[in-house]
């Protein structure tokens, strides 16, 4: 992704989507499912082909917009 081009301009948040989801803008694919496909080890090659309607810059958008939520959680450590 072109390092000016920002996730805010292509991840979407509308309760009308998905349940209010965090999603791809113009789609009904949410970023949980992206991450979760690059989580299981699917390339980028293999998401578009699910989801014909993404770009390559979709997805890096939603690993952006994923890792900048998880930075701004406070992980808090479980005790055994």
């Amino acid at each position: 992704m072109d390092t000016a081009t920002d996730w805010r301009e292509r991840i979407r948040s509308d309760p009308a989507v998905h349940h209010g989801d965090p999603c791809v803008g113009g789609t009904r694919v949410p970023v949980s499912v992206i991450v979760g496909s690059v989580a299981d080890g699917d390339t980028f090659e293999q998401i578009m082909r699910s989801y014909p309607q993404l770009a390559r810059e979709d997805i890096q958008a939603a690993l952006l917009y994923a890792a900048e939520a998880v930075n701004r959680f406070d992980l808090v450590p479980i005790s055994k």
